[in-house]
């Protein structure tokens, strides 16, 4: 884990220094287990995020704007009640566990002064945050709320008196010396990363594998020569935030060199933070809300695509239309050959130059006359139905490709996109509308993601049917930019100016392919022409558009480089 107990302490320390004396003007529980304190505190506001999530607990400043629900959830309403108007006194750390204890000075209804303490216990899927009265060390309310039926040694109960998890009495290791590190580790046993993790406190597997990295030969000699300095750094508030994109991304208070791959910094750990969990909290959301979507959209898809072989193998069969003309024509020119019982009979074909013969199934049941009229009607039955099946193919393979641009979108989508998405499945027919009681909200326009390219063009995009539409038929002026992934489904993708740079043309679409199907792989064809060669078919699905006189670029989509462009409003 990155969240250890020293990353804990670092982020009490930056979250003091920025946070103390500051005001709570405003609380938000966007999702259901994180909340957000709007904090005026030295002139500025800032937006503290508390997330009790299970994989992605954490605390943290934070730039990203959250989407609020329409009524504040009962804990949401009590924070409101405690907190709003209170003054940060004191951000601190328990021991050095993954707590943080956030103290708030405010007055209740009648004016007394009352002190309460936030406890955000960032501890994975056991994550929680504890309001407590801190004269009664009373819990007053809790995001997640724990029975001694899960939890023996304590509960988390309105009303309980508020517990700290058990000390795992370990070592403190930023007051360790070199005889402290070798008379915790035996060196003899084995697994000394392990072992580092067991017998110090707030030191993480993570931590510890990269003390074995820069000991080298872990021995008595090498590993306390790795592991002090380290400390040292870290007691002194000597960091160097970084995320490391080796096999699986990692961050930490600094570059961990045991991980293989590319590494990037920041100035804050919260700006590391908002860079490294961009998106994935929010996919998991979107994992939760789309689930049932996601299913139907495959389940048509599906469907569609074993219609698609029928049919094909029906237009096989209808391709067979000039054998049942010729049959037709060589029984009524034999017609005085044929008598009636017979199963079959074999003509000459007298198409054929060489004058070979054919052999033609009969109905014994039917006259000459009957049988030759019966492939006379075949034949023109099979005629028809190439036309027919021709435009039914072309129908279900149009919604192969539309359902394929809808699953694309699900990867790539927020959960507001997710419910524009819904809407248009509704829209299209696909879907039957929500029966709800509520007022009918009025008609919002679509909201673009907003890129910056490196010399400041603006640089829009629609992750969804709805989000393209607009922009491209609405937002966009005809003499800018258009880009959008050659033949592979993607977001449309707009840039602001009528003659961008060859370097903000790449870095657009860079964007294009990076929402889009071809995500994950290199040299991806990504086409740009003006917004004037777009053209929406009369009758075409949502998001489909055609388009000319264009150009096609190759590029290889970057998580990072497409999230250092990203405008936060």
């Amino acid at each position: 884990m990155s969240f250890d107990g020293l990353f804990t302490r670092a982020m009490c320390h930056e979250l003091a220094e920025t946070l103390v004396g500051g005001r709570i003007n405003k609380i938000h529980q966007p999702y259901k287990q994180e909340i957000v304190l709007l904090v005026r505190s030295k002139g500025q506001n800032y937006r503290l995020l508390l997330s009790a999530h299970p994989s992605y607990a954490r605390v943290q400043l934070t730039k990203e704007t959250y989407e609020n629900p329409p009524e504040p959830p009962m804990f949401c309403m009590l924070l409101r009640k405690h907190l709003e108007g209170g003054i940060i006194e004191e951000i601190s750390q328990h021991e050095l566990n993954r707590m943080i204890i956030i103290r708030v000075k405010g007055r209740n209804e009648i004016g007394d002064v009352t002190k309460k303490q936030l406890i955000i216990e960032v501890m994975g899927r056991h994550s929680n945050i504890i309001l407590v009265d801190e004269e009664k060390q009373m819990i007053l309310d809790s995001i997640k709320h724990i029975s001694y039926a899960v939890n023996r040694y304590r509960a988390v109960l309105p009303g309980q008196t508020y517990i700290f998890p058990p000390s795992q009495d370990k070592r403190n290791p930023l007051n360790a010396r070199e005889d402290d590190v070798l008379q915790a580790l035996d060196f003899n046993s084995g697994k000394v990363d392990k072992q580092i993790v067991q017998a110090f406190a707030g030191v993480s597997p993570l931590l510890a594998k990269e003390i074995l990295w820069q000991a080298k030969l872990p021995n008595r000699s090498t590993v306390p020569k790795a592991f002090l300095p380290m400390m040292e750094r870290i007691r002194h508030h000597e960091y160097e935030p970084s995320i490391m994109y080796g096999q699986k991304e990692s961050f930490y208070l600094f570059p961990l060199e045991h991980i293989q791959g590319e590494t990037r910094s920041f100035s804050t750990l919260s700006e590391m933070l908002d860079a490294f969990y961009f998106g994935k909290a929010e996919r998991d959301r979107v994992k939760q809300q789309a689930h049932d979507l996601e299913r139907f959209i495959k389940k048509e898809k599906e469907k569609n695509e074993a219609k698609i072989e029928k049919l094909k193998q029906t237009l096989v069969d209808a391709q067979q239309a000039d054998k049942y003309q010729l049959y037709g024509e060589l029984l009524t020119a034999n017609i005085y050959a044929i008598q009636k019982g017979m199963t079959e009979i074999e003509v000459v074909n007298y198409y054929d130059e060489n004058g070979s013969t054919v052999t033609i199934p009969l109905d014994p049941q039917k006259t000459p006359a009957e049988n030759a009229q019966r492939y006379f009607s075949k034949y023109q039955k099979a005629r028809n139905a190439i036309k027919v099946v021709t435009e039914q193919i072309e129908r279900a393979e149009n919604e192969v490709a539309y359902f394929d641009r809808l699953l694309q979108q699900i990867e790539t989508a927020s959960p507001k996109d997710i419910e524009e998405i819904r809407e248009e499945l509704v829209e299209e027919g696909y879907l039957r509308p929500k029966q709800t009681k509520t007022v009918k909200k009025q008609k919002q326009q679509p909201v673009l993601e907003v890129y910056e390219a490196s010399d400041g063009t603006e640089i829009l995009v629609g992750k969804n049917n709805k989000q393209n539409d607009y922009l491209t038929n609405k937002v966009a002026k005809k003499d800018e930019i258009w880009l959008h992934t050659k033949d592979i489904p993607g977001s449309h993708v707009v840039i602001r100016s009528t003659e961008p740079s060859e370097e903000t043309i790449i870095e657009a679409a860079m964007i294009a392919a990076y929402f889009s199907k071809g995500r994950e792989s290199s040299s991806v064809p990504v086409d740009f022409t003006k917004v004037r060669y777009v053209k929406k078919p009369s009758g075409a699905k949502p998001g489909f558009v055609i388009y000319d006189h264009q150009q096609t670029v190759y590029v290889t989509p970057s998580k990072e480089k497409v999230l250092q462009m990203k405008k936060i409003k």
